[in-house]
């Protein structure tokens, strides 16, 4: 079944303005946010929590089950930090936020997120983690790397999405 609006993924490591993003894109687009991580937590979509990394242990099978007739008929906008458990036919669009260092730490610390998340999390943005791993789940020509250290960059990625929708819409909407 053809989807009358697409499904955006916004995934980035954590702090790097994921749910702001979301959001912002929700708001000018008229799609509708879905935060997994809340979804997660008010459905009991996890099988516990792992104090060392103050989280949730993620049970994926409820997760797919709960989002899959959410994300149906498209128009979702679909904010978390993890991006290959999600099934590649979802999404048309693969948004991955990312920060330099500094920022993302001060946006960490902030959260009171302890010192071992919160070196975890620098690490993996060093690193690429989450780039990498939605360029290996999904489309190269779907997945979008943005910067995301300013409310100005964040303005402009809400801006380049909202010319992708209009783009979208003129192509599959006819």
């Amino acid at each position: 079944m053809e989807r009358k609006l697409p499904n955006i993924l916004v995934t980035g490591t954590p702090g790097t303005g994921k749910t702001t993003t979301s959001e912002m894109i929700a708001n000018v687009t008229g799609l509708e946010q879905i935060n997994v991580g809340d979804l997660v937590k008010s459905k009991q979509l996890h099988e516990g929590y792992l104090a060392e990394f103050d989280t949730h242990i993620l049970d994926e099978d409820k997760l797919l089950d709960e989002m899959e007739d959410m994300v149906k008929e498209g128009g979702k906008v679909v904010d978390f930090h993890t991006c290959e458990i999600f099934p590649e036919r979802w999404f048309d669009l693969v948004l991955v936020l990312r920060a330099d260092t500094q920022p993302l730490y001060d946006r960490m610390e902030k959260r009171g997120y302890n010192q071992r998340k919160l070196q975890e999390n620098i690490e993996c943005e060093i690193m690429q983690v989450v780039l990498e791993t939605a360029r290996e789940s999904y489309a190269p020509e779907i997945v979008i790397e943005l910067q995301s250290n300013t409310i100005d960059d964040m303005d402009s990625n809400v801006d380049r999405v909202k010319q992708w929708l209009d783009a979208w819409k003129t192509q599959h909407l006819k």
